[in-house]
Parts: C-alpha cells; sequence; structure tokens
C-alpha cells in the first residue's frame, strides 16, 4: 500500500461529512462537514486538499440494499465528477450501503441522541466509508 493520506465524503443533499487518514492510513479522523448549498463549495474542499495533500479520494455511492443504485449515487457520482475538475488525484467510488446506519448506531452507544448525532453524522459516516477503503486497499476485505 502507497504511503500518503487518503480523504473520503459523504455526499448528501444538504451536508457532506469529510474525513482524512494519516500518512500510513492507520488512524482515520473526521475533519468537517460542508454544506452542499455553499456557493464556495469547491473552492473550500479544493483548501482542505491543499492542507491535506491526499493521494486517494472516495466518494461513498450509495447503493440500495437490494444492490441497485439510485438517485443518491447519481447524485454521488455527480458529485465525483465536479471533484475531478479541482484535482488531478484519483477519485474512486466506494459502496457504503451501511456507512451512515454504522455511524448512527456507533454515535447511539457513544450516548449521543439524534438531535446531537444530526451534525456529526456525516463525518461519522465519512470515517465509516475511509476505514472501508482503506481495509479494501490494504486486502483485508
Amino acid at each position: 500500500m502507497q504511503r500518503g493520506r487518503r480523504i473520503a465524503f459523504d455526499y448528501g443533499d444538504v451536508r457532506i461529512g469529510v474525513a482524512a487518514s494519516d500518512s500510513d492510513s492507520i488512524l482515520v479522523v473526521p475533519i468537517t462537514t460542508l454544506s452542499t448549498s455553499s456557493k464556495s463549495l469547491l473552492k473550500e474542499i479544493s483548501a482542505i486538499f491543499d492542507e491535506i495533500s491526499p493521494i486517494e479520494i472516495y466518494v461513498g455511492k450509495p447503493i440500495n440494499l437490494s444492490g441497485l443504485e439510485g438517485v443518491a449515487s447519481s447524485k454521488a457520482l455527480g458529485f465525483a465528477e465536479d471533484l475531478k475538475g479541482i484535482t488531478q488525484v484519483p477519485i474512486k467510488l466506494i459502496d457504503e450501503r451501511m456507512s451512515t446506519i454504522s455511524a448512527s448506531r456507533s454515535l447511539r452507544e457513544a450516548g449521543k441522541d439524534s438531535k446531537q448525532s444530526k451534525s456529526i453524522i456525516d463525518m461519522a459516516a465519512a470515517v465509516a466509508i475511509l476505514e472501508f477503503a482503506i481495509a479494501v486497499e490494504k486486502g483485508k476485505l
């Protein structure tokens, strides 16, 4: 596995969760939550890229439990295309079927109610997406 930081996005209609790894891909941490309605969204993401200098970018691709792609999947693909306009770093789509569910469960287990979780659920989902992507890259899944 190539050494370098990786970044993941959990794209949603309202918010985008962002998480990044350390250079050895051992630790994954939440970075921020961005608003999809921000007029400067791509500038904000570009600034994150400048700060982190990722070698891989992952975007969660929502797939229905049945395995079919829906509207949310199309939106994630569109977001990935937008990212291609601001970076030369490889962008990979990752099945995020269970990321929000597992993030919600983890936050509940940590004692956070749904109101408290709303502001951090997207970052937690991005962490889950990146952890899954790293495990796949390392050949553990």
